[in-house]
């Protein structure tokens, strides 16, 4: 038997419309703030305009989920807007089967961007509540995704070394060890932020460390276990 609420509207019918309404609002973010941005990659367009973004925010922001805008996580976290896992994903561009390292996976949305672009990742993730969210939303959207605990600023060592690495956020910069868990053509896609400017950035190893080139501003979310240690003064 279904359930009636008041008014008489059908609990079914009234999830239908909430499932319209998300639909509407994922083919407006990928028209209004994606696409016009240079975003011409068919993949991302698919995948963003397929994958549910508001199952990977807590439940009291999905009506915000595609929202041209940061949103505030737990743990002082921000997931960044579609626009920046945009830019982040097409300046990655991951071939199939290559091995995908995502540092600072948060709630998973830019780790199911990349699979579903044909990558194998591993999404990193330090936050044990954030990765509650993403382990929901993963398994419904893309379970390939293989979510995984630990420090963001060790990556992920004990895995095979990755073609591609992509930091989901703001750095201030680039640790050496890294560059050792890629492999010897592999690249890091990151932003980094120089006096206050985000800085979209291609990394890849170089001696004992990286090198890199700026590929455009963007702004991103810093991550706090990237942040410069503050310069000594007298």
């Amino acid at each position: 038997m279904v359930r009636r609420k008041a008014g008489g509207f059908l609990l079914k019918d009234v999830m239908k419309e909430k499932e319209l309404n998300f639909r509407t609002s994922r083919a407006l973010m990928v028209d209004c703030q994606v696409r016009p941005n240079n975003i011409v990659d068919d993949r991302i367009i698919i995948a963003m305009r397929t994958l549910a973004r508001e199952r990977f925010v807590p439940p009291s922001l999905a009506a915000q989920a595609y929202s041209d805008a940061d949103l505030p996580l737990a743990d002082g976290r921000m997931m960044p807007r579609p626009l920046t896992i945009g830019r982040l994903a097409q300046s990655a561009a991951v071939q199939p089967g290559e091995r995908v390292l995502v540092i600072g996976a948060n709630t998973g949305y830019g780790a199911a961007v990349l699979s579903s672009c044909g990558g194998v990742v591993v999404a990193l993730e330090s936050s044990p509540s954030l990765r509650m969210i993403a382990s929901s939303a993963l398994a419904a959207e893309t379970p390939d995704v293989r979510l995984i605990g630990g420090a963001l600023i060790q990556g992920a060592p004990q895995h095979t070394r990755f073609d591609l690495i992509v930091i989901e956020g703001a750095i201030e910069y680039l640790p050496p060890a890294l560059a050792g868990q890629l492999n010897e053509t592999g690249r890091l896609i990151t932003v980094i932020r120089e006096r206050g400017v985000g800085r979209l950035i291609r990394a890849e190893p170089s001696g004992a460390g990286f090198a890199h080139r700026v590929l455009a501003d963007c702004n991103a979310p810093l991550l706090a276990e990237f942040a410069a240690a503050p310069a000594f003064a007298f």
